[in-house]
This record gives C-alpha cells, sequence and structure tokens, in this order.
C-alpha cells in the first residue's frame, strides 16, 4: 500500500514531538527533513534564567576581588600603617563572623541534643566562655555608637584605645602580646596583697594544724619558693569553712581574688560573691573537660591560653614547661570539691607567682 505525503509528514511530526514512531512509519524516512528540525531544536532551546544570573555573579564576584586586591596592594604601597589597621579590621570581622557561626553550631547542638554546658568537649566550652566575655565587652561599644554620627567618635576611640574598647579580635599579634602582658601586670599587682589576706586570716583558723600548715605556705611563697600541689591539697578542709570558704570569705580578699579572673571589683559584696563562684565553676567544669581531652592534644597556642586563663602568664615558658604547670594545676582542681572552690582561686596565684622564678633564700 503506498504512503502518502501528508501521513509521512504527520509520521515524522509525532516523532520529533513524542520521540515514538508510529505505526507504518520506516526510520529512514524524510531523513533530511528530521535533521534539518532536530538542529533548529537544538538551536531554539529555553534560556535558563537562573544559570545567567549564576555566571553573571561570578562575574560580579570575581571583579569585585580583583579590585579589592588592587585596592589593598595600593594602600600597602601608598599608606603601610592605615594597611595595617585596615588589614587587622577586615582579618577581625571575619574571624568574628567564623566564631558567630561557630557558637550558632554549638547552641543549636545543645538544644537538640538537651546538653548543659559541662557536657561539651572542652574546645566548645572554652569557646563558648572567650565569646561570652568578647560580647560583655563589645556590647557597650555598640549601644554608645547608636546616636547619629556618634559611631565616627567611637572610631577615633577605638584607634587610640584598642586595648579598652576592641576585642581581641580586632588587635594584632603584637598586639595580643603587649595587652595579655598589660592584663597580666594589673593581676599580678594584687598577689602580695592576697597572699597577706591568707596570713591574716590564719588567727582565724581553729584547727591548729591546718593553722600552721597555712601559714608555712604564705611563708615559703613569700620567700620565693614554689609550693607543691600535695601542700596545697592538705588545705582543702580549710578553704571550705570560716575564714577562708568562699561562702564567709572577706569583702576586701574577695575583690582582691576578683582581679584575678578579670571581673570588676567594684560591685556590692554579695554580687562579688556570685560572681566568684560562678566563674571558680566554671574552671572546675573546664578542668574536667581538659582533663578527658588530655593535655598532648591541646596546641601551642591553646595550651598558653588555658594557662593564662588560669594565672599563669606564659609568655617567657616554653612548652614544656607550660604542660608542667598545667598538670599540676589539673592534679589540684580534679581533687577539690564544689565547696572548696575558695582554693581553686586562691590557688591562681599561690602555684603561678614563684613558677620558674630564681628562688632566693
Amino acid at each position: 500500500m503506498a504512503l502518502s505525503w501528508p501521513g509521512v509528514c504527520r509520521g515524522s511530526a509525532l516523532v520529533l514531538l513524542c520521540g515514538m514512531r508510529p505505526n507504518g512509519v520506516t526510520a529512514n524516512l524524510c531523513t533530511p527533513l528530521l535533521a534539518s528540525t532536530r538542529i533548529s531544536l537544538t538551536l531554539c532551546r529555553p534560556y535558563s534564567p537562573s544559570k545567567a544570573r549564576l555566571g553573571l555573579g561570578r562575574q560580579v564576584v570575581t571583579r569585585l576581588k580583583w579590585a579589592n586586591e588592587k585596592y589593598e596592594r595600593f594602600l600597602q604601597r601608598r599608606f603601610p600603617r592605615f594597611y595595617i589597621l585596615y588589614h587587622t579590621f577586615t582579618r577581625g570581622f571575619r574571624l568574628l563572623f567564623q566564631d558567630a557561626k561557630e557558637i550558632s553550631r554549638i547552641k543549636t547542638k545543645m538544644h537538640e541534643n538537651n546538653l548543659k554546658f559541662q557536657q561539651l568537649p572542652y574546645r566548645e566550652m572554652e569557646k563558648l566562655r572567650e565569646f561570652r566575655r568578647d560580647m560583655i565587652k563589645a556590647i557597650p561599644l555598640v549601644l554608645v555608637s547608636i546616636p547619629p554620627f556618634a559611631n565616627y567618635l567611637v572610631f577615633v576611640f577605638m584607634y587610640l584605645f584598642p586595648r579598652q574598647l576592641l576585642i581581641r579580635h580586632f588587635w594584632t599579634p603584637e598586639q595580643q602580646v603587649e595587652f595579655q602582658g598589660v592584663y597580666h601586670g594589673h593581676r599580678a599587682r594584687h598577689h602580695d596583697d592576697i597572699i597577706k589576706g591568707l596570713t591574716q586570716a590564719a588567727p582565724r583558723v581553729q584547727n591548729q594544724r591546718h593553722q600552721r600548715l597555712l601559714l608555712d605556705l604564705c611563708n615559703k611563697v613569700q620567700s620565693g619558693a614554689h609550693p607543691s600541689v600535695s601542700e596545697m591539697q592538705a588545705l582543702r578542709g580549710l578553704f571550705s569553712a570560716p575564714p577562708l570558704g568562699l561562702h564567709r570569705l572577706d569583702t576586701a580578699q574577695m575583690r582582691l581574688l576578683s582581679c584575678q579572673l578579670f571581673l570588676t571589683p567594684r560591685l556590692p559584696g554579695f554580687l562579688i560573691r556570685r560572681r566568684l563562684n560562678s566563674h571558680a565553676l566554671e574552671l572546675l567544669q573546664l578542668d574536667n573537660a581538659l582533663n578527658s581531652l588530655g593535655l598532648h592534644k591541646l596546641s601551642d597556642s591553646e595550651l598558653r591560653q588555658a594557662c593564662y586563663v588560669r594565672g599563669l602568664h606564659s609568655t617567657s615558658l616554653s612548652t614544656k614547661q607550660c604542660q608542667e604547670w598545667l598538670q599540676q594545676w589539673l592534679q589540684l582542681s580534679s581533687r577539690l570539691r564544689v565547696p572548696e572552690a575558695s582554693l581553686l582561686l586562691h590557688g591562681m596565684v599561690l602555684l603561678s607567682v614563684n613558677y620558674h622564678k630564681p628562688f632566693h633564700r
């Protein structure tokens, strides 16, 4: 039976549109027409706005990166001091954004798994602690800069007083070392007064043996010697009861201990006691997590930061010396109970004041 031309064309149309071949139409019919039609369909594919926008966005980002790199090279060549400031601020915002993302992840993890602070790994606990302190320092500056045109004045103050106004993300590496030394100098000024406070409290100790041990410990530290952990552990019970227990400690002594934790001493006594107790408990929880992690897993910067938080200025010490000191600290804190937290706070002075210093009799 002969095929009509309209039937062949209808069959070809079905092949093109539906991808099916109707009965009675062979594959080699109208081959030139099919080929030309396929070419025209290929050339007329639907336009994809999303892909075009993606390509345009990449081009814009690439151009912006190129312009930014060129601008930074210009600043570095023509205005080197301003470039250091500019680079420090841009790096600081980037680090702050990364920390904020990390904190958000940790908070989400705590919420989803119903975890408490003390159940987190050491590094996450330390990250939360540091970020909280940074935000407490930054919030007043943000509030001051809210009024119109006040932000320009704030930028001037930030440039003139970086230690007082900026958080650690916006410090240069040299400033971080310098400012840590300054802050440690502030708390080191109170070391002698804290030890004198212990000596003055000794006559009020009822137990004669504990009184003698306390005086011997204070005399040893005042003479320039480094006390042993066992000597301090022998006084555990003394620091959980009057007059050295945290709940009965003199207000003057609590103000001095507040400076060791970089807390303001210009508060009523009951608030200082509450804050000291909270920070001492946090230190105990951090120490438990650090024991679980192991000192050998800390990087050099993490090791030195851990020593600094606990009262030791480790800039002039080797990594091995930092590990030895932190091991002594963990030996002390691992055997302390929460009511004995006063000994932990005093240990920030007793264990650090003469560490690796020449002993003169």
